[in-house]
């Protein structure tokens, strides 16, 4: 295992560039089941890169210096990175990697979310994920009137008839400060200055297509899901809820969301014999629109793979195909995703059952270890195609 994580911190040595129509892969290591990059659609989609050198200042420079080398060969650069997802081992290390944060972008850095989650190599204090524009595209910084500019990211970026919003958590958008209380409480607040943000940017709810709910306590799963439905009463956004922690004691949950202006159409899985799946008045599968597929996180478990990770991973890969044909995609339009894991120590397993599904020609991926809300779940699956 030691030498796959060594591959794996390697990741962004990019070999050669593959093109499938529209789809451009940058490869990584090729030991690994996901590419350094890939583009399509107007969009760089970067894994997850991480470091295992030094303390989280000398990590994070290492990681951010790695995306720029991987963004570089994929015609970007840091300055245009629209989204990113930051994954920290100790939520402590919050305001030190901020500082570092702040040197790469001291202005006009890019929307954020940032939680606490267990890495999958030991050493790793961060891992980074990001979205970028190439260079020349559109990239437009949303900051409603009134709103506290103190923060190290922008509150959401703007991209064609994309946004990319940043992880909100319970604030006020005016004074910076937490609001306390309950997870419903925390919602409204959350939900209130999202409703703000898009108004902005000139999109509303019908618009988001795919939201990220991360909470600190799966008890609260229930309480999060009757504030968060009623804001979205028809086709409802693609989504994925997880148990991590969070920077901030105060706060109990965090929601991502990515909206999109078009006509949109809400897939639901089929059955394994074909038969039309059940909608969902929480998430949708998946949401298409433009030359998007949005697709929700898919777990894989049932009554015979109970404990089996990599009998997991295989259902719920399987459920994914469902899905991607339902809406007339095929997993060589698969650009990015998200394994969420139970057990770092499943890692391998997982891959065994990933890597010969999709086969070559990877997407870019993040893999970290979350808490899920399905009990018996093991590994949860998010992805997003482009055609």
């Amino acid at each position: 295992m030691r030498g796959y994580f060594t591959a794996l911190l390697g990741v962004v040595a990019c070999l050669g560039v593959t093109v499938q129509g529209q789809r451009q892969v940058f490869p990584g290591n090729g030991q690994l089941p996901f590419s350094a990059a890939t583009k399509a659609d107007g969009l760089i989609y970067v894994s997850g890169a991480l470091s295992a050198k030094g303390d989280i200042k000398e990590q994070t420079k290492g990681v951010l210096d790695n995306i720029s080398g991987t963004l570089t060969k994929a015609g970007s650069s840091l300055k245009n990175v629209v989204a990113a997802t930051v994954y920290l081992k100790n939520p402590a290390d919050a305001a030190a990697m901020t500082e570092v944060w702040r040197e790469y972008w001291p202005k006009d850095a890019p929307s954020r979310t940032t939680i606490s989650a267990e890495l999958v190599s030991a050493a790793a204090l961060i891992e980074i994920a990001v979205i970028a524009v190439p260079e020349g595209g559109e990239r437009t910084i949303i900051t409603p009137a009134g709103w506290s500019t103190a923060n190290p990211y922008s509150y959401a970026i703007r991209t064609g008839d994309t946004l990319f919003m940043s992880g909100l958590v319970s604030r006020g958008a005016k004074d910076n400060q937490p609001v306390e209380g309950d997870v419903t409480t925390q919602m409204k607040t959350i939900f209130a200055n999202a409703e703000e943000l898009l108004k902005a940017a000139g999109f509303s709810f019908a618009d988001v297509v795919a939201n990220r709910v991360y909470l600190t306590d799966v008890a609260a799963f229930q309480e999060m899901n009757k504030a968060y439905v009623p804001n979205f009463p028809r086709n409802p956004p693609a989504r994925a809820t997880v148990i991590v922690g969070l920077p901030g004691p105060t706060y109990k949950v965090e929601v991502t969301m990515t909206a999109v202006r078009g006509p949109k159409e809400a897939i639901t899985t089929p059955g394994p014999d074909g038969s039309p799946g059940k909608p969902s008045q929480t998430l949708s599968s998946a949401i298409k629109v433009g030359k998007r597929l949005y697709v929700s996180g898919i777990l894989g478990n049932n009554a015979d793979n109970k404990g089996n990770t990599e009998a997991q991973t295989k259902e719920a890969m399987t459920r994914i195909e469902r899905t991607l044909k339902a809406a007339g995609f095929e997993w060589t339009n698969v650009v990015d995703g998200v394994v969420y894991i139970t057990d770092i120590g499943n890692f391998q397993a997982m891959n065994n059952a990933y890597r010969p599904v999709i086969g070559k020609d990877f997407p870019a991926r993040a893999t970290v270890r979350t808490g899920l809300v399905g009990a018996e779940g093991l590994v949860e699956i998010m992805f997003v195609a482009s055609k």
